[in-house]
């Protein structure tokens, strides 16, 4: 059994309008909620990039469902301080229905203090360490640390939640799916990756869970889909750790421009087959994941929550 959850892209859509998504998501029967967390969208195409802290105040007034960041870098542009507060005020909004999804982030959100871009060791370091201070600031005592990347000084969080905030790891590689099992309470990507799955359990993950996310385009047609979802998202299919050091949308967008329509056809589920869209759930519950994150690219979300409503998820119950 996998549990189908929708992805709210700060991307793409403005605040006013990720609140309404969620509720459209709870009503069609998706069981729990991704949200994005960017200073810049990745393309100037996608428009959007609200603050998803007050995001999640909202959200936590208008649905009962679970919800996650996926994910939120606590390492340059915000400091674990500050990520620890904001994650312990969302999880008293959400009474406890909030997990803190972290990574090592984007050149593209975390240059913009005009901090250097360290190497992918260095940021797994950073994360590590991170991790570290928010779980002891979610203690409620005072924390002082210094360490090797931040400093707390006589720091107090007076609002916190009942229980610990969870905190899931994102990983791509071998090396970041350890930190995972590691230092996290839980482990997302957006591959259907076996391997990487099984990485993660055997280096200590056990029967955590895991999460995945995917992006798809229902659409009137194949053909029409492609087109939105090559205008919106085609730098998804960038290759390599390219997207974690392109720094602005205009880099994204040239790098992007080698992508074509018939790579964003083989990459998404486009169009109004029903089979193809359960299939890209089925490949994340093959690989074995526990919770798979659904992703509209485009205008048409009540055509989207009406299709998966009555055609998708009855068959993925």
């Amino acid at each position: 059994m996998v549990s189908v959850g929708y992805f709210l892209s700060s991307e793409e859509f403005s605040p006013r309008e990720l609140v309404r998504q969620a509720r459209l998501a709870e009503a069609a029967g998706f069981e729990r909620l991704w949200v994005s967390d960017h200073f810049h969208p990745w393309l100037d195409e996608q428009g959007s990039s609200p603050f998803v802290w007050s995001v999640l105040g909202a959200l936590s007034e208008v649905t009962s469902l679970p919800i996650s960041t996926a994910v939120t870098c606590p390492i340059i542009r915000t400091h674990p301080v500050v990520v620890a507060q904001a994650a312990a005020t969302a999880a008293v909004q959400f009474e406890g229905r909030f997990v803190l999804g972290v990574g090592t982030g984007e050149a593209l959100n975390e240059h913009v203090t005009g901090e250097r871009w360290p190497s992918p060791p260095v940021r797994l370091e950073m994360l590590e360490e991170a991790i570290d201070v928010i779980r002891e600031l979610h203690t409620g005592k005072e924390v002082n640390h210094r360490g090797r990347h931040y400093t707390v000084d006589h720091a107090r969080l007076y609002t916190v939640p009942d229980e610990p905030v969870p905190i899931y790891v994102s990983a791509f590689g071998p090396a970041a799916a350890e930190l995972a099992a590691r230092a996290g309470d839980g482990f997302c990507t957006v591959m259907p990756d076996a391997d990487l799955v099984r990485q993660y359990r055997e280096a200590g993950g056990g029967d955590r869970p895991v999460q995945g996310g995917l992006k798809v385009c229902w659409a009137d047609s194949e053909d029409d889909g492609v087109r939105t979802a090559h205008r919106l998202w085609r730098n998804e299919l960038l290759p390599g750790r390219l997207p974690s050091v392109l720094p602005t949308p205009a880099d994204y967008e040239a790098a992007a421009s080698l992508v074509t329509e018939d790579m964003v056809r083989e990459q998404f589920a486009c169009g109004p087959d029903a089979d193809r869209h359960v299939e890209a759930v089925r490949e994340f519950a093959d690989a074995g994941f526990d919770e798979v994150y659904v992703q509209q690219i485009g205008p048409d979300q009540e055509k989207f929550f009406e299709a998966w409503r009555t055609q998708v998820l009855p068959r993925l119950a």
